[in-house]
């Protein structure tokens, strides 16, 4: 695999790891400043995360060799590349396809995006596009000048100056493209209609259920990597090979105990909070209401999932029978609904009548 090909695959699993990281906080901002999430800003959002690692990736890997190591130069005259192109083009007659001329093209069109993301995403303008482009170049050749600040014992590719033209050039002209995208799709603003009630539909009812189960699943590993490094740490070779099944356990009990908190407190998972939904009111009463929440939900999910085998199984059961329920009422109900007799809305709507609708249509 090619140095090319190998930066790239390190920015996409990178970015990704960014995106599924900040995927319920991101999912949560966007209701609330922008009254909900569309396919658009959701791809944006994910391509500026594989993006961000890609200028990393792409200028500081790969990192040089011991054995074939060796100290590069440094440009510090302005616009050298100017006369680089002229002697290139009188040789080879390539105006286009010249390397010389690529290479500039290149360093520009690789921080295009930055202006882009910051106009479109972040609502910065082109002063703090230009600024935003000099820092991040200037902090990638200074690592490479100082040989990852130290590591090597000297530069191991070159400081252009000339790379900080292009690049904060490329930073401008991505600000100055965004201006294509409309201004309502521009920016973190709150939207003038952010609060208005949305119908609760069977699509944001699933991208709840995600954002529950990606939700439990961050907060266990999380634990769970803590604990098996404390419990190494602490226990040494004696422990190590058991410490992977009780942080293992650790990690699923937080999780799901992460989530009881949270419906019990307030009769909604994160991932309901996260897309603003709630239920009604039905024929429970609030407590039992806001119990059988969590028990048709993800951290009873989690729980059921770290039974031994074939009581495990009941995970299986409950994530195909919460599934397939939402497809049978359009509000994506579900179990929480069906047994409990209520309907989801829009947090944003006000009081509901707490009778369900009987002969509301289903699917």
């Amino acid at each position: 695999m090619t140095n090319f090909a190998v930066s790239g695959v390190l920015a996409v699993f990178a970015g990704a790891l960014v995106a599924l990281l900040a995927f319920v906080p991101f999912v949560a901002i966007s209701y609330r400043r922008r009254g909900g999430l569309t396919i658009w800003r959701t791809l944006l959002w994910a391509g500026a995360a594989v993006y961000f690692w890609a200028i990393w990736t792409y200028t500081l890997i790969p990192l040089p060799s011991s054995q074939v190591y060796s100290c590069a130069g440094v440009n510090l005259q302005p616009f050298a590349f100017v006369d680089d192109i002229r002697a290139a083009v009188a040789v080879s007659g390539r105006y286009l396809t010249d390397s010389v001329v690529l290479q500039v093209a290149l360093n520009v069109m690789l921080f295009a995006p930055l202006g882009f993301f910051l106009r479109v995403l972040g609502g910065r303008g082109i002063v703090v596009a230009g600024l935003a482009g000099l820092l991040a170049s200037g902090l990638i050749e200074t690592t490479q000048l100082t040989g990852v600040w130290g590591i090597f014992p000297c530069a191991y590719r070159v400081f252009d100056v000339d790379d900080l033209i292009a690049n904060t050039s490329g930073a401008l002209l991505g600000s100055l493209l965004a201006f294509a995208v409309p201004a309502q799709h521009r920016g973190v603003e709150k939207a003038p209609d952010a609060e208005k009630p949305r119908p609760v539909t069977r699509r944001r009812r699933l991208l709840g259920i995600v954002c529950d189960v990606v939700g439990t699943w961050l907060v266990g590993f999380a634990v769970a990597t803590v604990l098996q490094a404390a419990l190494v740490l602490l226990g040494g070779d004696a422990v190590s090979e058991s410490a992977h099944g009780l942080a293992s356990i650790g990690g699923t009990l937080a999780a799901a105990v992460v989530w009881l908190i949270v419906v019990l407190g307030t009769g909604r998972s994160i991932g309901d909070i996260a897309t603003r939904v709630r239920f009604t009111d039905g024929v429970l009463p609030t407590s039992a209401a806001r119990l059988l929440r969590f028990v048709t939900g993800a951290g009873a999910y989690t729980l059921l999932a770290a039974l031994p085998v074939p009581w495990s199984y009941t995970a299986i059961v409950l994530a195909l029978v919460t599934v397939a329920l939402v497809f049978v009422w359009r509000d994506g109900r579900g179990l929480t609904g069906w047994i409990g007799r209520r309907r989801l809305v829009d947090d944003r709507a006000g009081v509901v009548s707490p009778s369900m609708d009987q002969g509301e249509s289903r699917a």
